[in-house]
């Protein structure tokens, strides 16, 4: 229709038996459709719930352990944070500190530390190990394929730079 009066925009809705909507009211000028209202509310809603199914907000999962830990239940554990990772969880690594057990903090620290070799360089630490009441805490999350690349493709320009000044 163009660019009309608000008169002329509510006469047509009139005549057309529908309701004036504005869409856009902070355009210039403002940007309004005729529509069925009920009709309308209906489409946004639809539009609304399918972006909320595409945008899955990654949950945080949480993996607790001992500071003495064996090494099948620490490799156990290990898997399930891997599958955390893998489905694009973030996962909330906890070492659990019992009676006596908090006199030796630094075994749960070892275990940070073993949890971090384990998985590698394709995590990100969202939270590094700190002690929160008689828990150790340490949150982790998946780096995703893109930024796994522009950090290698870092590293090969860094390494290519070395070569070039070695030669020299």
């Amino acid at each position: 229709m163009g660019v009309i009066t608000i008169e002329q925009a509510l006469a047509e809705s009139i005549k057309a038996g529908l309701d004036l909507v504005e869409i856009a009211p902070k355009a210039n000028p403002p940007v309004a459709k005729i529509v069925n209202l009920g009709k309308f509310r209906y489409q946004e809603e639809k539009k609304l719930q399918k972006q909320k199914r595409k945008n899955k907000s990654a949950e945080i999962k949480e993996v607790r352990l001992s500071p003495f830990i064996a090494d099948n239940d620490f490799s156990n554990r290990l898997t399930r944070i891997k599958e955390f990772l893998g489905e694009g969880n973030k996962v909330r690594v906890v070492v659990k500190f019992k009676g006596r057990q908090l006199g030796s903090k630094n075994f749960g620290y070892d275990v940070m530390k073993k949890i971090l070799s384990e998985l590698g360089e394709n995590i990100a630490i969202d939270m590094e190990p700190k002690f929160i009441g008689r828990h150790l805490t340490m949150v982790v999350s998946p780096v995703s394929k893109t930024k796994i690349k522009k950090v290698t493709e870092l590293e090969d320009s860094d390494k290519s730079k070395g070569e070039k000044n070695t030669k020299n």
